[in-house]
Formats: structure tokens, sequence, C-alpha cells
């Protein structure tokens, strides 16, 4: 059947359905009416195929207790081998209502309270929440930014320093990197790898963002060293690809036998089982028959980085956009700007309206930067950046009201 949800360009109002993105601006915070960028969803709506889906499960009227059959296994095994070159097995695939609560459960899997955890920041925040709230130590090998190629690179040296002294157990990595957007390449994975392997660590790569790749291929890090499967875990889900974040359903890949029984006591121990219905339903369809409309996704969402791009580069050359590898979010550079942190924050929230990630809540290297969802219309994107043009104007509007960034405000815990 052909695809029907392939017109990206549609404004569709998600106030009023407790979008977290749009409905919940003033117990964050924030202004009413503030337009929001910062969460990682999308604007658009799934793929027909998931629709159907779900229609036809709410027709039936009965949503019990649900086990993914010969089909979801299928759709998922024919996705992975043929989007990413990985012949897995059911039998290493596990449930889990979301990718930020099985790296919680690694955290409790692999390690013990007091240990240490290596994570590359500027990262996804949750990764530090999961390690700190579990009683566990967070160690960095921070990310090395070029500004002239404005990209990132890891630090392989200070990663093996880190790991031999910190008597490192357990990496988080972020492959695709949110967010810097980098893609990382086979021999950088390789080597990161075997510095792993070398000490005995655990790797744990958040890959919801494999989907989302532009001119680069995603590798996933069990294919990057022969073996690399007998020490990583791999978390997946089709919640950022098809845009299902809602119906909490990842597949977490563990090749090796002792690791994959670690990781299910702890979930035993959380009480989890079944995993959501209508996430089952949704995951099968999507794998089964949404290449078509991810492929014209991929292809709007390079129109708006590009224009993203370009659009800085002619209105607003200091702000320098960290090239975009993949994911659909840019991390824009406002260094060069001059503002404190308390200023760029009343520019950005009062003076544009706009809701954005502030760098700093990655870690200490994003002082300075900004997190921005291209994930959305394009007549979206050309008013927020209009927006920002305004808010990065003479300031006669500060308010004045805006609380130093300094001091973070709580963030939701486990949230995109």
């Amino acid at each position: 059947m052909a695809e029907r949800n392939l017109d990206f360009d549609t404004v569709i109002d998600r106030r009023g359905t407790g979008s977290l993105k749009y409905d919940c601006a003033a117990e964050r915070g924030k202004p009413e009416g503030i337009l929001p960028l910062w969460v990682a969803d999308m604007d658009f709506r799934t793929p027909s195929c998931v629709q159907d889906a779900l229609q036809e499960a709410v027709a039936h009227g009965i949503w019990g207790y649900s086990e993914p059959g010969e089909g979801y296994f299928a759709a998922l095994e024919g996705w992975m081998k043929k989007r990413h070159g990985w012949e897995i097995r059911r039998e290493w695939t596990v449930r889990t209502p979301g990718v930020v609560f099985a790296l919680a459960l690694a955290v409790r899997a692999y390690t013990e309270p007091g240990d240490a955890v290596l994570i590359q920041k500027p990262v996804y925040y949750p990764f530090s929440e999961v390690i700190r709230d579990n009683g566990r130590r967070i160690v960095s090998s921070d990310l090395l930014y070029d500004r002239e190629m404005r990209t990132y690179r890891m630090d392989l040296s200070d990663l093996e320093t880190k790991i031999r002294e910190e008597k490192i157990r357990l990496f988080f990595l972020c492959n695709p990197h949110n967010p810097v957007g980098r893609v990382w390449d086979p021999e950088e994975l390789r080597k990161a790898g075997e510095i792993c392997r070398r000490y005995g660590v655990t790797v744990v790569s958040d890959e919801i963002h494999a989907d989302f790749v532009y001119e680069k291929k995603h590798t996933v890090f069990s294919l990057a060293g022969e073996g690399f499967g007998d020490f990583s875990v791999i978390c997946t889900a089709p919640s950022k690809t098809f845009n299902l974040a809602g119906l909490q359903i990842s597949n977490i890949i563990i090749r090796d036998p002792e690791l994959r029984k670690r990781f299910r006591q702890q979930l035993d121990a959380a009480g989890y089982s079944q995993a959501n219905t209508f996430g089952l339903r949704a995951c099968e369809a999507a794998y089964r028959g949404g290449e078509e409309w991810l492929e014209a996704l991929l292809g709007y969402l390079r129109g708006n980085r590009d224009f993203l791009e370009e659009y800085l580069k002619e209105n607003m050359p200091r702000i320098r956009m960290v090239r975009v590898e993949g994911t659909y979010l840019a991390w824009l550079d406002l260094r060069d700007l001059g503002f404190s942190p308390r200023e760029r924050e009343e520019r950005i929230v009062h003076g544009a309206g706009l809701w954005l990630d502030r760098g700093e809540v990655f870690g200490p290297t994003g002082e300075g930067f900004e997190r921005i969802n291209f994930a959305c219309p394009r007549s979206v994107l050309r008013e927020a950046l209009q927006k920002l043009k305004v808010g990065m104007g003479d300031g006669s509007w500060v308010s004045g009201t805006v609380p130093d960034p300094q001091e973070p405000s709580p963030i939701p815990k486990n949230r995109p």
C-alpha cells in the first residue's frame, strides 16, 4: 500500500494533546506561547502503516498483556539486516520501555555502587543522570572540538588514560552522537573498542539515532571490530525513527549470554515484564512498512539541515553550526557573540521567544552552545530562525526575569 503521510510541510497543531514539547512551558518555567525546538521528537505524523496498525488494535478493543510474535521478530531482524548490515537473532533481544531505562539497568547490571562509568561530554544528559542516581561516579573523556572544521573527535589517548586510572568497567557510547551530530567512522569505533577490550570494559552503545544519517553510513558498534559483540550492549528503538516515543518500546540487543543474563536480572528486579501492546504493534508495522516514509523524511531533514546552515551563514555568521552528520539535532556555537550565560538565555527565551536546549546541561564543555531540533515543517524552522535573529538584536525587549543559567532549573528526568 502506498504511503499516505509524505507531507512534511503542513503544520500540525500539537497543543492540547499533553505534549511535553508544546503543553508544558509554564511548569518548566518558560513563557506561554514560546516556540519549542528542544525535545527530540518530531512534528510529523508517523507512517500510515503504523497508523493503520494502531487503528486496527483500537478497533479490536482488548488490549491485554502482549508478547512479540513471529512477525515482530521478522520485521526487527529484517530492518537491522537491510538498513545496517547486521544479522541479529531474536534470542539476543530484550525489550524495555525506553533506551534511558535500559541505560539505568546497565549501570546496575555491570557496575557496583561507587564504581565509575565513562561518558564523552558534551553528551545527552540522561547519561549522567542514570549514573549519578544509581550511586556511581561520572568520569568524562571529553570530546575534542575543531572550531575551524566545525566537528568533534574522540580523544583516544585520554579515553585510555581515564579507563586505566579510574578502573572503568562500563562505557556509555553515543552513536550517532547527541548533541554534536557525529556519525562515528568505523576506524574511530574500532580503536575505541580495542581499548575497551584491552581493559575489560563493557560498552553500552546508544544507537537510537542510527537511522538518521546523511552523507555517511552508520556503523553498529558490534560490527566495528572482530568480537566486539562479546562485550557490547546495543540500544535501539523505533521511537526516534518513526516518532513513536510516547509508545515506549525499545529493543536492546545483547549477543553475549552472560551480559544478557545480568541485564535481564535487573529488568526482572525492576518489575517490568510485558511491553506496551501498542508499542509492539507500532514497532512491527514501522519496521515492516515504514521505509518509503523514512527515505522521504531523510530527504526533507537534509533540506532542513542545509537551510538552517545557510540561514545562519547569511544572517547570523557569528553563530557557528557544528556539522550535522546524523540525528535531527543541530549544535550551535554562540560563543563568538560574547554573551554571558544569563544574557544568552534572556535573548533566546524573551527576545526570540524560543525554547532550545542550553549547552551547559550536556556538560561543562557545552557552555556557550545551544541544541536545536530541526525535525519540523520548514516554515516553522524559518520562523524560529527569524525569531532568533531578532533575539540577537539590541536587547530592547529585555525583561530581567530569566534565572541565572549557571544555576540550571530542574530538568525532567529521562526525557528526550
